[in-house]
């Protein structure tokens, strides 16, 4: 992650060009009040042409988001003024005409600088008047360089070493000169506090876990957790979430995956809890509590794990309906509403909406609650689906090896279709008389609200009481979540 920040020059972006804040330009103000900005950029060799500011969001490239526009005179001069409310500092980049990035550089709120440019393509040739953060970012970006190419010097030794002390040698200095860049940031975090770029050194910064031996309460077991717990609880030590600027740079995003992808465990309870943690230490904040909040829903909406649709509905009844997506539009804001509340009613945990259908092989009336099962799929699909085709098949040849026998029965519902093409597909599948097949030739039922079937085929497991103890299965996963109820209800039998 590191890297992000490390690969400043030409970058190949695409820009977005819609959802961006402030992109108007004009005429200088400089010297007026109110005033967000005010960049004059003098590029040497480059005349009536178009010139783009943009910036990061949250995420590095290549995806950035254009702030402002401006175009070149004869004389090499394009000139950015902002006093738009909504703007923030951040990384932001001038990029040509041509979508060729230029060079990165530092924006605050108020700055009035001149930047002058050969052409933009090495970071020699660009010059900051107004702007001593901007000056010392290009020492560090010098800094960075240089460690850079020590450590891939370092990388060639290692690749020829002889004998292990050359090794160790070699690794000691690799480890030498980490130490020195960390010192470099921690002594410039100490030197300019608050500034942007120590602010950016904060949020990279890693925990580093004490060494020696450390000890459970007895004082006798060794706490061989001791470090994952350090390094988790002090994940977030160097962001500061109050500095919304962090947002419009490429760190934030990459934070977020490393740490729920490593720290979290992907159980409901877990995840709403760190939910709650990250949106109350941003809590106050425009952007870092909109971007939090945005990808936390995004992750556990998208999340392939079971489960996480039970998070998503707990974000939007305690977030989003409490007004707390501000920047929603009230239609945007109902898509989240309607979509939970589809969700809710068949979240893992909860009993199994009923399912009253006409049985399409014998006309009687079917219920899915009173159908007497230890285990009961529950199977959404249509006879004309491809995948359909190819997973009940296969599902049919699980049930027979290995489910009945552990109580499972099969509760169908044909989402689409005649009763004879039904019937058809359940004869030639060997299912008419061993499922119970249901259809819904009126339309009148709501299972495709209250079970969400969006697609087919959609399965469920439920347990004895009616209760989903899993959704939006296949036949990969339904043995083995079957064996783990299984042994789960052993353990309590046995405990009782």
């Amino acid at each position: 992650m590191k890297k992000l920040i490390m690969a400043l020059l030409c970058l190949q972006v695409s820009v977005v060009f819609a959802n961006a804040k402030g992109q108007k330009s004009g005429p200088s103000a400089k010297g007026a009040g109110n005033m967000n900005y005010h960049i004059v950029l003098k590029m040497t060799g480059t005349t009536d042409s178009m010139v783009f500011l943009v910036h990061y969001y949250g995420t590095p490239g290549p995806k950035v988001y254009k702030m402002d526009s401006a175009r070149f005179s004869n004389k090499g001069v394009a000139e950015f003024t902002n006093r738009d409310t909504g703007f923030t500092g951040g990384i932001y980049l001038f990029m040509l005409s041509e979508k060729r990035s230029t060079f990165e550089f530092l924006l605050n709120k108020g700055d009035d600088i001149t930047v002058s440019a050969n052409d933009g393509k090495t970071i020699d040739g660009i010059k900051f008047k107004n702007s001593p953060e901007n000056e010392r970012f290009q020492d560090y970006q010098q800094v960075i360089s240089a460690f850079t190419k020590q450590q891939d010097s370092f990388k060639a030794e290692l690749s020829v070493a002889k004998t292990t002390d050359d090794t160790a040698l070699i690794r000691h200095k690799s480890l030498e000169s980490v130490k020195a860049l960390t010192k470099y940031k921690t002594e410039y975090r100490k030197k300019y506090p608050g500034t942007l770029l120590a602010n950016i050194f904060g949020a990279m910064e890693t925990p580093e876990v004490p060494t020696g031996d450390h000890f459970l309460e007895d004082g006798i077991t060794k706490d061989s957790a001791f470090a994952f717990r350090y390094y988790k609880s002090h994940y977030w030590d160097g962001v500061d979430f109050h500095d919304d600027r962090l947002i419009y740079t490429p760190i934030y995003d990459g934070h977020l995956e490393d740490y729920f992808a490593r720290f979290v465990v992907p159980m409901p309870d877990s995840m709403e809890k760190e939910c709650d943690m990250l949106l109350a230490k941003t809590r106050g904040t425009n952007d870092f509590f909109h971007y939090t909040l945005y990808w936390l829903t995004s992750y556990v909406e998208n999340s392939k794990i079971m489960g996480m649709d039970e998070v998503f509905v707990y974000l939007v009844e305690n977030y989003y309906m409490k007004g707390d997506a501000t920047w929603l539009s009230s239609s945007d804001l109902t898509k989240y509403i309607d979509r939970a509340t589809k969700i809710a009613p068949n979240i893992i945990g909860n009993i199994a909406p009923e399912v009253s259908l006409p049985n399409v092989i014998t006309k009687k009336q079917e219920s899915l609650q009173a159908l007497k099962a230890k285990y009961t799929l529950v199977v959404f699909y249509s006879p004309t689906c491809g995948h359909c085709q190819h997973e009940l098949p296969i599902l049919d040849s699980i049930y027979e090896a290995v489910l009945k026998d552990k109580g499972v029965r099969i509760f169908t519902v044909a989402t689409e279709g005649d009763s004879a093409a039904i019937a058809s597909f359940l004869v030639k599948l060997k299912t008419d008389k061993k499922w119970t097949n249901t259809w819904d030739p009126e339309h009148t039922s709501n299972y495709h609200n209250q079970y969400d079937v969006y697609s087919t085929p959609t399965i469920y497991l439920l347990d004895e009481k009616k209760i989903i103890r899993g959704k939006r299965l296949d036949h990969t996963n339904i043995p083995g979540l079957v064996d783990m109820l299984e042994n789960k209800n052993k353990k309590t039998a046995h405990k009782s």
